[in-house]
């Protein structure tokens, strides 16, 4: 194996320690609020690509408004 500070075997036993410790159920909330977290930022990061987009197509429309009044 590979030197290192978190082997796979050493990730192993700590991810089985913390489930003897704090049970199936606090790891089933952390998992579920991980997601959750996840999902809000990806979220989050389209946005503003979304108003972006919205935004060039005020524009268009205000610019197609000007030239018809021309």
């Amino acid at each position: 194996m590979g030197e290192g500070l978190f082997q796979p075997l050493h990730l192993l036993l700590i991810v089985a320690i913390a489930l003897l410790v704090f049970g199936t159920s606090k790891f089933a909330a952390v998992g579920k609020g991980l997601g959750e977290g996840i999902r809000n930022f990806k979220s989050a990061m389209k946005e503003p690509e979304a108003e972006k987009e919205e935004a060039k197509k005020e524009e268009a429309k205000k610019k197609e408004e000007e030239q018809k009044k021309v």
